[in-house]
């Protein structure tokens, strides 16, 4: 069962997380969704699948009431990152989807109209929500050609969507990392294989070593915190990936 956790929290500005399902069938990649909080409205990143919609849904509803959320962030165009669109905008047909302008013809397909999506340029765009000002970061090919991370400087968090990424084996379902070096395994063929450009990743390294990240939370797999958001950035910077390496 997903569950929602609480990560951050400083007056009426939070983040959570709908964690990971333990009991999810192994078929199905585990995935983590973030809301972005400040007052009563809010920002879901990477909403899910369509097959795990109802689970989402209903974590969130313990907690936050979903009628307040006011735009889901898409880092991508992949099924378990958006195809749940449809169902959400069942559910508020009001509801703007921020993602890339590459994009912006291929979402659709999963629901949605022209008055949906709100296109983000290649340089990445700030996205009010509230009195907070988030910020879209490029991350192009690190793995989609249209590709955004989202960053909240006041909390200093970084949704990283696949950057950072581990396909954990059954029973280690911590929220955070806890021992990096054996951790980082988990994500290494993920990141050598799903990851297409040693120069994209060199650009994405040297623009977000200069934020202020306290945690770096990834759509798949435990959150980096502290000194292991560096360690990973470094980890990265080192790590050969692109077409036509084997895992």
């Amino acid at each position: 069962m997903k569950k929602y956790q609480t990560i951050f929290e400083q007056g009426d500005h939070q983040w959570a997380v709908i964690t990971r399902d333990p009991e999810k069938p192994d078929y199905l990649i585990d995935t983590n969704e973030y809301l972005v909080i400040q007052g009563d409205k809010a920002i879901l990143t990477d909403p899910g699948g369509m097959e795990i919609f109802p689970e989402v849904f209903s974590a969130i509803n313990t907690e936050f009431d979903a009628r307040n959320i006011q735009a889901l962030f898409s880092s991508h165009q992949d099924p378990d990152v958006i195809s749940s669109l449809a169902l959400w905008l069942d559910f508020n047909p009001n509801l703007q989807c921020y993602l890339s302008w590459l994009w912006r013809s291929f979402i659709p397909h999963f629901g949605g109209n022209a008055t949906t999506f709100m296109s983000i340029p290649d340089e990445g765009l700030d996205i009010q929500l509230g009195r907070l000002r988030l910020r879209a970061v490029p991350a192009h090919y690190l793995h989609s050609s249209g590709n955004f991370n989202l960053y909240d400087p006041a909390a200093k968090i970084l949704f990283s969507g696949d950057i950072g990424a581990a396909l954990l084996p059954p029973g280690e379902d911590d929220l955070f990392v806890k021992d990096f070096d054996r951790h980082i395994r988990h994500a290494e063929g993920f990141h050598r294989r799903w990851m297409g450009s040693n120069e994209a990743k060199l650009d994405w390294c040297r623009r977000v070593q200069d934020l202020e990240i306290d945690m770096l939370c990834p759509q798949h797999g435990a959150i980096y915190q502290g000194a292991d958001v560096m360690r990973f950035i470094n980890w990265f910077s080192e790590l050969q990936v692109g077409s036509g390496l084997r895992r």
